[in-house]
């Protein structure tokens, strides 16, 4: 049968204690890491994409984004809370639905935090690759994107982007170098990777603060006409608000990832509640601020400048009269954005820590170092092939594969979440999901929209990745998993 591996909540928790790891974040530092993990890309790089998708309709591209990821954090609360492990939706999955699902719930998961992590450095890399073309010391084109991207053919057209020629690239040298440098940091201990990411998010938020105090004054009503130029946009077209709204979302991606640290939390039952909701409050009152500056400031029409901009907020700044300051905050995307691929590269890692302690993945996966008290050799493996595929592939293209993964899993969370509350109504819950019966079912149902809103062509490199998944469980994982032959029910 494909459904009788199920593990209860209570030997989820067991299992945890017995070779777990050290508890020693809070409140503050999860609300760090959550916000160093949603704030980048996303708003660095995306703001363009969706600009060219929906034009100045892309504010409220925002608003769904947001309000699809504020319902699935509500959901994610409770179920953190209930169980403080290592795992995220994996975990969640394997003691609603049992293994099948949960195998394919952290298969998705590879999508959402390992191909995040890669589309994070790659756009990472265009600002530094940006940057060392105007001091002089660019790399060769062949060096600053992979054979899958485009690079730009110098002195072949204007800013504004008409008559470009592009070439191939060849191997993006800086994307798999910072992902190798982030990992080395992980591997040292998670203490240290959060100290570090709290000062990310500190230079990060003081360039949005720049950005919005220099942009908002020069907002002009015209730019927001017309407001809806490609419509609403229907599923699988992949444009309008829907399209932008599917693309936008790569920019809330991450504060899950807090989730993930439940297991080396202080008070988990508090602060992890408090972590996962505050920081995307947080993101989301600063994206909406941000996308009405930039729309109101210098317009953002389909095929506009600012759609067409690889560094857009830096391009609004220069636009409205702010040039030194607009080069100050591509600056601090340079410094910042790095935090992202840190804690993409730490989800990854804890999953796949609590799939090697359920025997689904290789056993070497879930050693801890004996000095940093980290999992070293899952993090030397994954790090290593984020930086190989950010070498490789280009940001859009990894963003909305994604995203795909990660509207997987968090459609899968909202549901066990309120399978669990009818089969086990007696457990002790920390945090109880406000409305569950309300809100659980729309956020399944912003999920499933969003999902198909990526477009035919992702939806499918989807399908394709969740059939090698299946042939991967059925021909090592079910056979390794540690409930083969000594199950666990509820």
């Amino acid at each position: 049968m494909l459904f009788e591996r199920v593990k209860s909540l209570d030997h989820i928790l067991e299992a945890a204690q017995k070779k777990g790891l050290k508890r020693q974040l809070g409140a503050f530092d999860l609300t760090m890491l959550g916000i160093g993990a949603v704030i980048g890309t996303g708003i660095f790089v995306l703001t363009s994409v969706a600009a060219d998708k929906a034009g100045p309709a892309m504010m409220y591209s925002f608003v769904i984004a947001g309000f699809v990821c504020a319902l699935t954090a509500l959901v994610y609360s409770e179920i953190a809370a209930i169980v403080p492990v290592a795992g995220s939706a994996y975990t969640y999955s394997y003691a609603v639905f049992g293994e099948l699902m949960a195998w394919m719930v952290g298969w998705a998961l590879i999508l959402e935090y390992a191909v995040a992590a890669a589309a994070v450095a790659v756009g990472w890399s265009g600002y530094i690759n940006g940057f060392l073309h105007e001091i002089g010391y660019g790399l060769p084109l062949f060096l600053t994107a992979g054979p899958f991207d485009r690079v730009l053919v110098p002195g072949t057209g204007n800013d504004s982007g008409a008559g470009l020629a592009t070439a191939a690239g060849g191997f993006n040298l800086l994307a798999f170098l910072v992902s190798l440098f982030v990992t080395s940091l992980l591997i040292m201990g998670t203490g240290k990777s959060a100290r570090f990411t709290a000062v990310l998010v500190i230079v990060k938020i003081v360039a949005l603060a720049a950005f919005i105090i220099l942009a908002l004054p020069a907002v002009n009503s015209a730019n927001f006409e017309p407001m809806f130029p490609n419509g609403w946009g229907t599923p699988l077209s992949g444009v309008g608000v829907l399209g932008a709204a599917a693309s936008i979302f790569f920019a809330y991606v991450g504060f899950d990832a807090v989730s993930t640290a439940a297991e080396e939390t202080k008070n988990p039952n508090r602060n992890v509640p408090i972590g996962l909701i505050g920081s995307l409050t947080i993101c989301t009152l600063i994206y909406l601020v941000v996308a009405y500056a930039a729309v109101g400031a210098v317009g953002s029409q389909p095929g506009g400048e600012l759609s067409l901009s690889k560094e857009p907020l830096a391009f609004v700044l220069r636009e409205v009269g702010y040039p030194a300051v607009g080069n100050w905050v591509a600056s601090a995307a340079i410094i910042a954005l790095p935090s992202v691929v840190l804690m993409m590269i730490y989800g990854q890692t804890r999953v796949l820590f609590t799939m090697s302690r359920d025997g689904l993945m290789p056993a070497a996966f879930s050693h801890i170092h004996p000095r940093f008290h980290t999992p070293h050799i899952v993090t030397q493996a994954t790090g290593l092939a984020v930086a190989l595929f950010a070498a490789l592939f280009p940001v859009a293209t990894l963003a909305d594969i994604s995203n795909s993964g990660t509207l997987f899993a968090f459609f899968m969370v909202a549901l066990g979440v309120m399978v669990l509350r009818r089969r086990d109504p007696e457990r002790h819950r920390p945090f109880k999901t406000p409305m569950l019966w309300m809100v659980g079912p729309l956020a399944m149902a912003g999920c499933a929209l969003l999902f198909i809103s990526l477009g035919w062509g992702t939806i499918q490199m989807f399908l394709a990745w969740a059939t090698i998944g299946l042939i991967v469980y059925f021909s090592y994982a079910r056979r390794h998993s540690h409930l083969a032959n000594h199950p666990a029910s509820d």
